[in-house]
């Protein structure tokens, strides 16, 4: 007979429940084993506890859920409190369920995953909590917190997190500080809050040393410490945490706090990434798509833009629809643009609402789509948003996604004139030509005045031309010509054009024929048609030689590609003369 057959057949069952913890504590699993087998067929609840760890764990036992699952199930119903803690834990997770079948034949099943069960795990963890034990206390407060929401209970939450804590359970440590947080306007509070954060992440709880990391990093109920911060999160990181991981990355990457390390850096971002870490992903499609000291790898950056747009990220889903809009990285495709340019618009990011509704301008995706972007600029607009009232104005001017209407137009103009300098412009248009509005062309000069004065550059032109003028208010051609030089400096090609004219003579300013031909140039530079057409044949008009007349025809050309009709018969009507005279 073997020595552990005599001690099991001569020792009581507690007899043998003291030899086998003995046993565990001196790593002699497999030895204790038969032991607390022996204890838990008499019925000890702390043997049956036991037995199931040696399940779940596979330390002296073939590793079995199930297996483990029966024995835990009977340790909780013999109200042993840390196996009813542990059962609780366990039907959170949904690594256990209530309605598992713990027959014979799943005796080999390794693996019982199921939905969290949080009623059953209620039960559990209420009879654990009452029982005492601090364990089963901070479930109960978790479940309280963050079950569903019939049986959430705030208040009753925080009394079980406290008794956890008193009892110096880490997760109650934690789940305290949470609850705290919550309503923590003092520095007094927060200092508590960092206090039992503190007593958690000495015990090595990852989201403790997480969050004790942020509040080192903004200074809140700790003294800022930046290199703290970044240390904090390296050992929450390496304990699988997904949200330090990512803080770690960052600050490797950066190089501001810490020594940088790309490559290490760019590791802990992949870890939290392909865990499930939108913003991780999003980070990492940000390094390559343009953060980069190398060139840009938009394919890979698409990678990870898709990894966090299919996790709701929208900064994520508005740079992959911008990637298939331009054709960068992966294949020009304005249908998976406009779907992901679409997650990110309902997701809040009003540039993607711009984009969608200027690819519908110009027939790239559906008008169902364009009637969608004007509604939420509508809603937006009606809470109160100057932004998309004044995009929702320009859906209206020309009609995208809503009827044609230049009085909607101008009165959603007039609500984001209050704010946007394009608006105050466009506004003083309507006003200008009495489209949508009765004209008035003083009140139009003072929305352009506004408008120009935010170094709006087609707004300066229009005013200057008015103040050239006299129109709406007194004539000042000095003004004028000040107004639209500052324009001209910041490359506003029309402000160059207006120039030209001025100097060739227009609103009876002073001619100056070579301030004239100077601005043309620069305008007819700039890629202004009309200059283009202009230059084009005053060069025509003065050619003396072959290479005049093809200075000429180029100009008239460049005018051409731009849509000015005339520039295309004063090429032809050149053409002729030049044959004409050949012959």
């Amino acid at each position: 007979m073997s020595i552990i057959h005599r001690l099991t057949g001569s020792a009581s069952p507690a007899g043998c429940l003291r030899r086998a913890i003995d046993l565990i504590e001196s790593g002699c699993l497999d030895q204790a084993f038969p032991l607390l087998t022996q204890a838990a067929r008499a019925g000890l609840p702390e043997a049956e506890y036991r037995i199931a760890l040696a399940y779940f764990e596979g330390a002296g036992a073939p590793q079995s859920v199930v297996e483990g699952a029966r024995w835990l199930t009977k340790a909780a119903a013999h109200d042993f409190a840390d196996a009813q803690a542990q059962l609780a834990a366990l039907l959170i997770h949904g690594l256990v369920s209530a309605e598992n079948d713990l027959s014979a034949s799943n005796l080999f099943v390794t693996d019982l995953r199921a939905e969290p069960d949080f009623r059953a795990a209620l039960k559990w963890a209420r009879k654990a909590a009452e029982t005492g034990s601090p364990k089963g206390q901070a479930i109960l407060g978790y479940i309280l917190t963050y079950g569903p929401e019939e049986v959430r209970d705030e208040a009753a939450a925080h009394q079980w997190y406290e008794l956890s804590a008193k009892g110096d359970c880490p997760e109650g440590h934690l789940g305290f500080a949470l609850s705290l947080s919550r309503h923590a306007d003092s520095e007094a509070d927060r200092r508590r809050v960092a206090n039992h954060l503190l007593r958690a992440a000495k015990q090595g709880i990852p989201t403790a040393l997480y969050l004790l990391g942020v509040l080192s990093e903004q200074g809140s109920g700790l003294r800022s410490d930046p290199t703290a911060a970044v240390e904090l999160y390296r050992r929450a990181a390496e304990k699988g945490h997904k949200a330090a991981q990512m803080r770690y990355g960052q600050a490797l990457m950066k190089g501001e706090i810490v020594a940088k390390d790309i490559v290490t850096g760019e590791s802990w971002l992949r870890r939290a990434a392909l865990t499930g870490e939108a913003e991780a992903a999003f980070s990492l499609g940000n390094y390559y798509a343009k953060d980069s000291v190398v060139p840009p790898n938009y394919a890979e950056a698409a990678v990870w833009f898709r990894r966090a747009a299919e996790q709701g990220h929208r900064g994520a889903a508005q740079a992959l629809g911008s990637l298939y809009l331009t054709g960068a990285g992966v294949p020009q495709d304005n249908g998976e643009a406009a779907r992901w340019l679409r997650a990110a618009a309902e997701a809040g990011d009003q540039s993607s609402l711009v984009d969608l509704a200027n690819m519908a301008l110009r027939g790239a995706t559906s008008q169902d789509t364009l009637a969608r972007v004007a509604e939420w600029f509508g809603q937006s607009a009606a809470a109160g948003d100057l932004i998309a009232a004044f995009n929702l104005a320009v859906c209206f001017v020309k009609g995208a996604g809503v009827e044609q209407s230049d009085e909607q137009a101008a009165y959603w103009l007039r609500r984001a004139a209050d704010g946007v300098p394009e608006a105050q412009y466009m506004y003083g248009r309507l006003l200008a030509e009495g489209r949508g509005v009765a004209p008035n062309l003083e009140e139009a000069r003072g929305w352009f005045e506004r408008a120009a004065n935010a170094d709006f550059g087609d707004a300066q032109v229009e005013l200057a031309d008015m103040m050239a003028s006299g129109r709406g208010g007194r004539r000042d051609p000095a003004g004028a010509i000040t107004i639209l030089l500052k324009a001209a400096g910041n490359s506003n090609s029309k402000a160059m054009f207006a120039l030209a004219a001025l100097y060739g003579g227009r609103h009876g300013f002073p001619r100056d024929p070579r301030f004239a031909l100077h601005w043309l140039r620069a305008a007819a530079l700039a890629g202004h048609g009309q200059a283009q057409l202009m230059l084009g044949r005053y060069l025509a008009t003065s050619a003396m030689n072959e290479s005049g007349r093809a200075k000429a025809i180029e100009w008239l050309s460049r005018a051409a590609s731009q849509g000015v009709s005339e520039a295309e018969e004063d090429i032809a009507l050149f053409t002729q003369a030049e044959q004409s005279m050949a012959n």
